[in-house]
């Protein structure tokens, strides 16, 4: 029982970061789950499973709070599930041994590739146009096969990608990548199904992942337009990569001086990422403080009334 609470409240928090930031509930679960010396595959089968009920929850929220572009939804999420399906194949298919480092690399990966990214600022405008499908396409294609076998990986690889276009804003982006979700969990979820069967699924961790999403899915929708994404990313990119960096340090059997020399440099690469990521927000809010003051000092200091433009004198107020 203390062992489902304490999923549960990994899936709470997994979706309150998942939701205000568009990325990382898969990663938070399945780091969790491998730590906890779950195999690879029953771990991303057991997320994904427990990701049909929470996207479904959280694309609900952001649809009733105005954050889902449909269009972009309709054109991602097929390929994603194609992606979702084939990688959840792959992943079955390969040994428990040779899947665990596998895992961990990626998982690795993406938490790097959050703290480089929001280190610096996003770059949210290039506005116009619309984004066309052969990007989103091959966009979602990749990010269902990457989430698939890394159990994890749609939000981080679908959502910097249209937060760089800058064609749409970001509460937006981040609620149609995770509406998109339910169809690439949904998809991944049958993958693993056929590849590991029933007994492929860790029920209870399902229902506890699940209970503690579904609760958190409505706060993470209202809480997207006002958490800072720039030090959320951040700090959860440093707990991936310390995490999975453990795995695959184990992996390659390194002993005495040398294991504690790279957690020091990986702890020191995540402390410079958060001070960077504190600067970038402190430059963003100056830049639009500086353009909010310009259009006001750039807009008409009073407005002429019509009575007297016509007649040359005002009625009192």
């Amino acid at each position: 029982m203390r062992k489902l609470l304490v999923l549960a409240l990994v899936g709470l928090v997994a979706q309150l970061i998942d939701g205000s930031l568009g990325m990382a509930y898969g990663l938070t679960s399945s780091t969790l789950l491998l730590v906890a010396g779950v195999a690879p595959a029953a771990a991303s089968a057991s997320v994904h499973l427990a990701e049909i009920g929470t996207t479904l929850a959280a694309g609900v929220a952001h649809w009733r709070f105005g954050n889902v572009d449909w269009r972009v939804v309709t054109r991602i999420a097929l390929p994603g599930a194609i992606g979702a399906f084939a990688g959840a194949t792959v992943l079955s298919s390969i040994s428990t041994e040779a899947a665990g480092p596998w895992m961990a690399a990626i998982l690795f990966t993406l938490g790097a590739y959050l703290l480089v990214r929001f280190a610096r600022p996003l770059r949210t405008d290039r506005v116009g146009g619309r984004l066309r499908g052969r990007f989103l396409g091959p966009l979602g294609l990749v990010a269902g096969f990457v989430d698939a076998t890394g159990g994890g990986g749609w939000g981080p690889v679908a959502t910097p990608a249209l937060l760089v276009s800058g064609r749409m804003e970001p509460r937006k982006v981040i609620g149609s990548v995770d509406t998109a979700e339910f169809v690439v969990a949904g998809a991944a979820s049958i993958g693993f199904l056929i590849g590991l069967g029933a007994e492929g699924f860790l029920l209870p961790t399902v229902a506890a992942l699940l209970i503690g999403g579904l609760i958190a899915a409505p706060l993470a929708a209202w809480l997207v337009r006002i958490v800072p994404a720039q030090l959320l990313g951040a700090a959860v990119g440093g707990v991936i990569v310390l995490t999975n960096a453990r795995t695959l340090i184990r992996s390659a059997e390194l002993t005495g001086p040398t294991r504690p020399a790279l957690y020091a440099v990986l702890a020191a690469g995540w402390l410079v990422a958060l001070v960077l990521a504190v600067r970038a927000l402190r430059r963003t809010r100056q830049a639009r403080a500086q353009a909010a003051s310009a259009s006001l000092t750039a807009a008409p200091a009073a407005v002429v009334p019509a009575d007297l433009a016509t007649t040359g004198t005002s009625t009192p107020s």
